[in-house]
């Protein structure tokens, strides 16, 4: 393996680090040295937080809750070009402001078809675990690459949009990462085992329309709660889906699972606890309900959540 998923989270790292040394140098910064530990706590898992005890990473993360808690993570100010030497280079730029962004997605995929088996000296070229992730990462570095072309600035112009970016976006940044280790931690603790006790306790499982709401709904909600439907996948379909679907009414797995997953997302859609998806565009739109998205978005929610009762109902 020639180039790995590991380069990749240290040159993160690395980002997240020069993002906390300019923050700690920015001694206009109301939060300075509050916001500059959380990001130099962040940067130092992907560095290191392969090699030092799971305990300490584990403090690390406690450490950065409190600091979000408690509003200690905030953003400074940065300088931006008048607005008119703004128009005038998207002017002159025109169209050619999307290559950049076009060429992560599409050295992804010719990553990803085209280089997925290629081998030097016998060594895979690509990380075959993660191929995906490793094309994502080099097309984003080419994607830097011409944009620092197109734009004629320099790579250092890159790194202080990137903390301004990092900043604009605050602690909504982790979470996502964060959430996504919360299923397993829920899973490990038996929490599907209690939702299973919980439910036929409680509720007549009986009933196929019963069951079948309980698993959608619950999928919506424990997203809603974690904020991922990977995180309450295991969950309900470890305390409801396959002991009560599966089991009792000889549901198809696939379907079960489909659907599942997708009863989650509707959850998704209604939480700000789903950051990437409703927090961060808020931010990055600069609205001034932070919750804008969320607002929009809930009668769609609602309503497939509906559909997928019906589908799962009459499919499984």
């Amino acid at each position: 393996m020639i180039i790995s998923i590991e380069y990749f989270f240290w040159l993160a790292g690395l980002v997240l680090l020069v993002t906390a040394l300019l923050t700690f140098a920015d001694k206009t910064h109301p939060r300075r040295l509050s916001t500059g530990l959380f990001w130099l706590l962040y940067a130092l898992v992907f560095l290191i937080g392969d090699r030092i005890p799971p305990a300490i990473v584990g403090v690390a993360a406690v450490v950065m809750a409190l600091i979000a808690g408690f509003g200690g993570v905030g953003q400074g100010k940065h300088d931006v070009l008048p607005e008119a030497e703004r128009r005038e280079s998207a002017r002159r730029l025109g169209n050619k402001l999307f290559i950049p962004a076009l060429l992560i997605p599409l050295v992804t995929v010719i990553g990803t078809v085209l280089f997925k088996d290629v081998k030097i000296a016998g060594l895979p070229l690509l990380d075959p675990k993660n191929v995906t992730f490793v094309s994502l990462g080099i097309g984003c570095i080419v994607a830097l690459g011409a944009a620092c072309w197109l734009t004629r600035d320099s790579v250092g112009q890159g790194m202080r949009e990137s903390r301004r970016l990092t900043e604009a976006l605050g602690w909504a940044l982790v979470l996502p990462q964060m959430l996504a280790m919360l299923g397993l931690v829920f899973a490990d603790a038996g929490v599907g085992k209690a939702v299973a006790h919980l439910t036929t306790a409680y509720i007549d499982m009986s009933l196929k329309l019963v069951a079948v709401m309980v698993y959608c709904v619950g999928m919506a909600l424990f997203t809603v709660i974690m904020g991922n439907g990977f995180a309450a996948f295991p969950v309900m379909t470890g305390g409801v889906g396959v002991p009560v679907l599966v089991g009792m009414f000889h549901a198809n797995p696939a379907v079960m699972a489909a659907i599942g997953m997708f009863s989650g997302y509707c959850g998704t859609l209604m939480t700000p606890m789903a950051a990437n998806f409703n927090i961060v565009p808020a931010a990055l739109l600069e609205l001034d309900d932070k919750n804008a998205v969320i607002r929009a978005q809930v009668p769609t929610a609602l309503a497939v959540l509906v559909a997928n009762i019906a589908l799962l109902y009459f499919l499984m």
